[in-house]
Order: structure tokens, then C-alpha cells, then sequence
């Protein structure tokens, strides 16, 4: 019978086991079973190159480069260290018995290990102060958007920096934490409460969306330098996280929004990538790039859980302004999107000038 990955799987492997229940439940995505029959070498054929791999199941006879033989037994003992990794795989490794193995990338491993291991709160915290537990946020800081696109690529250094910068506010049913036309000033995470996202149309408030604990709201502004396009009032009383325009601009803006000129985006269209108009639908048609698809800054949130994270997008409006925003609130969900600095304006002047 084949195995299940599970929490109580990882959990008897090393040194995953320090990572705790919640560190663990993370990792199942990222885990993969690879089964072999009996008297098969695994390492023999295929390309096990940056991979963790552990014995899972089954019994293995195995030869490391600078150690004895030994008989392995899936998830005991010496069972439970890596059977490769580090660049290292075993001299000779034969299944004693019918086995699986468990993989999983080292890099995009390194990359929860530490963010797992930053974001948890200190054992003992200081005063009476309660802490963050950034682990169990479910929108920005999962598991998903930190192993893939700009966010795998955050530096290291900024981490710690970055959740060490959020102010914890109290917040009550019914306040206003953001109005519409006033300038951006504040990048927000709820961490726990839920509030309502509305719009004046024709001098009416026309609610949009509901966030909940885990969600962000705010970027817009920053990104693109403009007055807030929306109201965010809460509808229960809650806890948010709040960081400042210059820390959001230094740590995660400025890592995350990657720019590129006119001539280098068509040859990464032309390599593969693909154009995101968020103009309205009517501005795209007079005048979108071939083959574009076109999503509304408005409508770009909803819209990324359909991207391919595979893809390169490479995202424009007719500025830049309209498109910055866009292409950071892609990035800060895990997609690989670039900002083609300048907008339209700035391409069809650099095509012009290298005719």
C-alpha cells in the first residue's frame, strides 16, 4: 500500500521534525513519493540534482560516499537523515525491499525553513506584549507566494527587517481605516476581523470585497503614488498590521516590483512571456498589444489565481502608473510579473528611436 504524505511523516524525518506540527503542514505541498520495486537503484537513472531525498517506506542497502554500507529502514534512525542532498548521493543505494522515496526541492526548502523559522514568535516575548505568529497568515505570507515568483527571490536580510516594522492596531466594528481620495500612507495585513471594501459610483458607495484575517489591502497606493481608490471600513472589531509607505517602499516594494525597458520586453514576449494590458477593455481594443490578455487593475486580484506561476508576465498600461500597482500585487502573489517601465509611451518612444 502506497504511502500519504503527512504531518506525522515529516515529522519523524531530520531535521524536519524541528520545524513544528504548523511548519510541517506547510511542506506537503512541496513533497513528492517516487516508489521502486524491489532490487531497483534508484539514484542509478534520473537526475536527483537539488533534491532532498529521504527513504520513506521499505528497507534500502545504501553506500554513502564517505561512510560504512549500511541497511536503511524508512523513517528509523539513520533512515530518517537524507539519503541525498548537498549535492551528494549515495555510492550505491539498492532496494532491499519495495520502497518510496521522498523529495522535495532543497532551494524552495531553504526558503520556508527560513521563513518558517522568522516568522514564528519568540518563545518569550517581550513584556506583555502579544505577538504575530506570521506563519498563520493565510494570504500574503503563504507558504504558496513565498516558495514561487518575487517573493522566493526576497532578500534575506530584508525578512526579519520587514516583519519587525509592522505595528499591531486595534481596530473596532465600524472604523474607517482608509478613505477614498485621501493619499496613501499605510500598507495594511489583517490579522484578525473582517472589513468591507466599497467604492463612490455616481456618488453612491458600491461595496466590492470582503477581506477576512491574512489579506492585505492598501498597495495600491503606494505602488503607483495616487490617492486611495477605495474605503476599507471594518465590520467587526479586530487587529491589524500596519506598515509605513517609506518601510513598505524600502522593503517590500522596491525588492518585489521588477522594471524592464521597451526593447527587452518584446524580446522576452518574443522568448515566451506574455503581455497583461490592465487598461479598461475599451482602451485595450483600440490599441493592446498583440496577443495580451487584457485584466483591469481593478479586477487583477481575482484574476491571478488563473495565471499560470510558470509563466513570465509582463505587465503595461499606458503610463506605467496603472501597471506598477498591478505588477506588484502579481508578484506579491507568488506570479513572475515585471513592470514595462514607462508604459506604452515610453516603448513606442524607445521603438522609434532604435528604428
Amino acid at each position: 500500500m502506497s504511502l500519504a504524505v503527512s504531518v506525522e511523516l515529516l515529522s519523524r524525518l531530520q531535521p524536519l521534525s524541528a520545524m513544528g506540527v504548523d511548519g510541517l503542514r506547510a511542506l506537503l505541498p512541496l513533497c513528492r513519493l517516487h516508489s521502486f520495486d524491489r532490487s531497483a537503484e534508484p539514484f542509478g537513472a534520473g537526475d536527483w540534482s537539488g533534491q532532498l531525498v529521504y527513504l520513506a517506506k521499505g528497507q534500502m542497502l545504501v553506500a554513502m560516499p564517505d561512510g560504512p554500507t549500511r541497511v536503511l529502514v524508512g523513517g528509523l534512525e539513520l533512515g530518517a537523515r537524507p539519503l541525498a542532498g548537498g549535492g551528494k548521493i549515495p555510492g550505491m543505494a539498492r532496494a532491499l525491499t519495495d520502497v518510496e522515496l521522498l523529495s522535495m526541492e532543497e532551494d524552495t526548502l531553504d526558503i520556508v525553513v527560513t521563513w518558517n523559522q522568522l516568522a514564528a514568535p519568540a518563545e518569550e516575548p517581550r513584556g506583555d506584549a502579544e505577538q504575530t505568529d506570521w506563519r498563520m497568515m493565510s494570504g500574503m505570507f503563504a507558504v504558496d507566494n513565498l516558495t514561487v515568483g518575487a517573493f522566493a527571490a526576497l532578500p534575506p536580510a530584508n525578512i526579519q527587517t520587514l516583519l519587525g516594522r509592522f505595528n499591531r492596531v486595534p481596530v473596532k466594528r465600524g472604523d474607517t481605516i482608509v478613505r477614498q481620495g485621501d493619499p496613501g500612507d499605510y500598507y495594511y495585513l489583517i490579522e484578525s476581523g473582517r472589513c468591507k471594501v466599497s467604492r463612490l459610483v455616481a456618488g453612491s458607495p458600491v461595496q466590492l470585497a470582503e477581506l477576512r484575517e491574512g489579506d492585505a489591502f492598501g498597495e495600491e497606493a503606494l505602488v503607483a503614488d495616487t490617492e486611495r481608490n477605495a474605503t476599507v471600513a471594518m465590520i467587526t472589531d479586530g487587529m491589524l498590521l500596519r506598515l509605513s509607505k517609506q518601510d513598505f517602499n524600502e522593503l517590500l516594494r522596491a525588492p518585489l516590483l521588477h522594471k524592464v525597458d521597451g526593447i527587452e520586453a518584446g524580446r522576452r514576449v518574443a522568448a515566451g512571456a506574455v503581455w497583461i494590458d490592465v487598461r479598461f477593455p475599451a482602451e485595450y481594443q483600440g490599441d493592446g498589444y498583440p496577443g495580451a490578455i487584457n485584466i483591469p487593475l481593478n479586477d487583477i486580484r481575482q484574476a491571478s489565481t488563473a495565471l499560470d506561476p510558470g509563466k513570465e508576465y509582463i505587465v503595461y498600461c499606458q503610463t506605467g502608473r496603472r501597471s506598477s500597482a498591478a505588477a506588484f500585487l502579481l508578484s506579491q502573489r507568488g506570479l513572475q510579473a515585471t513592470l514595462l517601465e514607462g508604459g506604452m509611451r515610453a516603448r513606442a518612444g524607445a521603438l522609434e528611436s532604435a528604428a
